[in-house]
């Protein structure tokens, strides 16, 4: 072992760095069948009128509100898409259907319930009110009204509106290439029988969803070599076609932890150690090319947190998300918080509903090695540092990975 010449640093402190130092990505544009789930990369701006015609709501005729409690004679039909050519004159009204074109000259549509049909007339009610049962040109959008700003997740309706508006193709971020190895001889692929002293390599299967859950397009690189040499060459090798290296274990202070030495000979390491718990030999560096490398501690949950904290967010600005952070929400804790001293502590809960409230209760042991602690949490609670108990009935700060 080897006492690790970097600072500790506050939590919040490194995130904040690893945010500024994280470039935003450049934009493609990209057909509207690959855009779901992209990051506009540009404001969105209406170019004509939505709707661009006056278009009925409801089926029934379109009239004059002057011939209200008349019999009017149906000149024709405006059907979705066949629109009546004629013209609505005093006495004459027209038969139209839900998104229908209003024809020229009428100024209401009558519900189709509220008229009596005989023949070839239509009496319509007493009293009408012009301007009813109609979308108005431009009603959801005028030339010019943005439509979506950059940095807004395009989910269905996101498409819907870009379809409506007739973009067939839209500019969007790139999303994050992301090289992810895991590194340690104690590792075994998934599946292959450990030998003595080595365990299956779970990490780096838990952070490829972490990875594609957040947008990125991960390379798995699998087990690297744990010699200097080899393990340069290996890197450097993925960082020809990636944006960002994420790796897990390594990052200690052991003789054969060889993942900071390495960053240090290819970049920057901004952050060397943090004052989190799971998490403290997180490692963040940035290199050449406005590339960035996250090395994450090799015990599961240490691993996960720091993704959390660190990565999830970066990952995000890269594709230019206007939101970052995952949302958090006020708690009430259903259980004794024990803080670190000097350490930030991110705690994993499962939620219930108490009344209005949210109330948090430990997932049990909070152990940087039990996965289980993670597994079915429904957020990390933030326990500041210090040597006080946070008892039940405190109202604190969670992160929210999922709701009940």
């Amino acid at each position: 072992m080897r006492a690790s010449a970097y600072p500790l640093i506050d939590a919040g402190e490194a995130a904040e760095l690893v945010l500024e130092r994280t470039p935003v990505l450049g934009t493609e544009t990209v057909a509207l069948a690959d855009a779901p789930g992209r990051v506009l990369g540009e404001d969105l701006v209406g170019e004509s009128a939505l709707p661009p015609f006056p278009s009925s709501a409801v089926d029934g005729y379109a009239v004059l509100a002057a011939d209200a409690g008349k019999s009017l004679r149906v000149l024709g039909e405006s059907a979705a898409g066949r629109p009546f050519t004629g013209r609505v004159t005093a006495g004459t009204a027209a038969r139209i259907l839900t998104g229908g074109v209003v024809p020229d000259g009428a100024d209401v549509v009558v519900m189709v319930e509220d008229t009596t049909l005989a023949g070839d007339l239509v009496t319509v009610p007493s009293r009408l009110v012009a301007g009813s049962n109609f979308h108005q040109v431009g009603a959801d959008l005028r030339p010019g009204d943005l439509i979506l700003r950059a940095g807004t997740q395009l989910g269905a309706a996101e498409i819907g509106i870009a379809a409506a508006t007739s973009h067939a193709r839209l500019a969007v971020h790139r999303r994050p290439r992301v090289a992810l190895m895991s590194t340690g001889d104690e590792l075994v692929e998934v599946g292959k029988t450990p030998r003595p002293g080595q365990i299956p390599d779970s990490n780096r299967w838990a952070l490829l969803a972490a990875l594609r859950e957040a947008g990125a397009d991960v390379d798995v690189l699998g087990i690297a070599p744990d010699e200097a040499g080899a393990l340069r060459r290996f890197v450097t090798g993925a960082l020809e076609r990636v944006d960002a290296l994420v790796t897990s274990g390594g990052v200690s202070v052991g003789t054969h932890d060889l993942v900071k030495p390495l960053l240090e000979a290819l970049g920057t390491v901004h952050v060397g150690r943090v004052k989190l718990k799971p998490g403290k030999p997180f490692t963040f560096a940035t290199l050449d090319r406005g590339k960035v490398a996250f090395g994450l501690p090799g015990f599961p949950v240490s691993s996960l947190v720091t993704f959390e904290v660190f990565v999830r967010p970066a990952l995000r600005k890269m594709q230019g998300f206007a939101q970052l952070q995952r949302p958090t929400l006020q708690v009430r804790l259903g259980y004794d918080a024990r803080p670190t001293a000097e350490r930030t502590e991110y705690q994993r809960v499962m939620l219930r509903r108490e009344g209005r409230e949210l109330v948090a209760e430990t997932t049990g042991s909070q152990s940087s090695s039990r996965l289980m602690s993670l597994a079915g949490a429904h957020a990390l609670v933030r326990v500041p540092a210090g040597d006080q108990v946070i008892r039940a009935g405190t109202v604190v700060e969670a992160m929210i990975l999922s709701l009940p």
